[in-house]
């Protein structure tokens, strides 16, 4: 009879601009354990604070009796900033794990995202959530577009929110046309005046109330509001255009592929249509996967991968 100290376990970590979320699974890829703590985005955070909440992440899943044989952490911004820096971040995570021997494999968010849809090796996955990049790979060439951060990253949470928030912003001077934006964010943030809105705003969850304001944009759409549909039609015409870069780039035209979907971006109906109607006239036999798990099972999948 196994004992649970004999039992053999690996772990996967979901490093995101809103969230880490970290899970313990099984050798055969079954999650036994889900957390989830604060953010870990290198670029958004910096390195201590994302290996706090890395740590926190596997702490809180470390709860079964066994051994641990493979980490596999996923993060965002890692492979276009801070490459060089991967030996920096394990060491900072053991020194907070203390005594801890496993295998730490430090990659892209944009790998596991990939994996947690499809088992394929060449193909294309296209994020949207806080931040969004597309990433395709094919016969061992792979290229990326978006994935720069605030300043950029259209067809984003944040570019949506920003962009809903401008709107709001030109109605409250006079400047632009009345949209139901501003009635929505008001009511449903409980504000009064202008002042309240900077100050929820300008406040240290910028980055994730500016998201939010995506979600509101999308419901003033849904209601018919000029201003927000056009906002979220460009969104998902931006994404749409980053992934046609890619299926250009890798000839990607007349095959058959996998395009893996993922991020809060997509819960958007008029987002989700636009984007497939774009790709489509490009890539007609693209096959349009939604995974239905977190995007963390991908590193769980990677975390296995590098037992073989």
């Amino acid at each position: 009879m196994e004992k649970d100290t004999d039992k053999q376990y690996v772990i996967g970590v979901d490093g995101g601009g809103t969230k880490t979320v970290v899970a313990l699974a099984d050798l055969e890829g079954k999650i036994l354990k889900l957390a989830k703590t604060g953010p870990s985005n290198l670029r958004n955070v910096g390195i201590k604070r994302a290996t706090e909440n890395i740590v926190l992440g596997i702490k809180k899943v470390l709860s079964r009796k066994g051994k641990i044989l493979s980490i596999f952490i996923g993060l965002a911004a890692v492979e276009e900033e801070y490459k060089s820096k991967k030996g920096k971040i394990k060491k900072e995570i053991l020194k907070r794990l203390k005594n801890f021997k496993s295998k730490i494999i430090i990659g892209s968010d944009q790998m596991i995202a990939f994996k947690s849809g499809t088992d394929e090796k060449d193909g294309i996955i296209l994020i949207s959530g806080t931040g969004c990049v597309c990433h395709g790979w094919k016969n061992g060439k792979e290229t990326k577009t978006s994935g720069w951060g605030w300043l950029d990253d259209e067809g984003s949470g944040f570019w949506t929110g920003q962009k809903g928030s401008q709107a709001v912003l030109k109605e409250l001077d006079g400047r632009g046309s009345k949209t139901l934006i501003t009635k929505l964010i008001f009511k449903e943030w409980k504000l009064k005046n202008k002042e309240d809105f900077l100050k929820k705003i300008y406040s240290e969850n910028f980055v994730r109330d500016v998201s939010l304001i995506s979600r509101i944009v999308d419901k003033t759409a849904n209601k018919g509001d000029r201003i927000a549909k056009n906002i979220m039609i460009e969104a998902g015409q931006e994404l749409a255009e980053s992934a046609i870069t890619i299926i250009k780039k890798l000839n990607f035209q007349k095959e058959k592929f996998p395009l893996v979907l993922i991020g809060g971006m997509f819960d958007s109906t008029m987002v989700l249509e636009t984007v497939k109607k774009e790709i489509k006239k490009f890539a007609p036999k693209v096959k349009f996967i939604q995974p239905e798990g977190e995007p963390v099972i991908g590193a769980v999948k990677l975390a296995i991968e590098t037992l073989d």
